[in-house]
């Protein structure tokens, strides 16, 4: 995984503020993909959260997926 894949979440986060399945950005790689900085947006591109995660919470996009809508607010 490299700078600006889309990732996508494979658990919940620890606060709740994001789901399994959520899509994110990588920003930022660390120590040869040991770790990612995953920025995670609305869909008029407001940060939602920005994440340090490691290699087993996160995975690349396939390119058979849709994406699909959740609203923050809700919960």
């Amino acid at each position: 995984m490299n700078e600006f894949d889309l990732v996508v979440l494979q658990e919940d986060s620890g606060d709740g503020r994001l789901k399994q399945g959520d899509v994110g950005t990588i920003l930022t790689v660390y120590g040869d993909g040991k770790g990612f900085e995953v920025e995670f947006v609305t869909l008029t591109g407001e940060t939602v959260a920005i994440e340090i995660l490691l290699p087993h919470q996160i995975r690349c996009v396939r390119p058979s997926e849709v994406m699909s809508v959740r609203d923050t607010a809700i919960g």
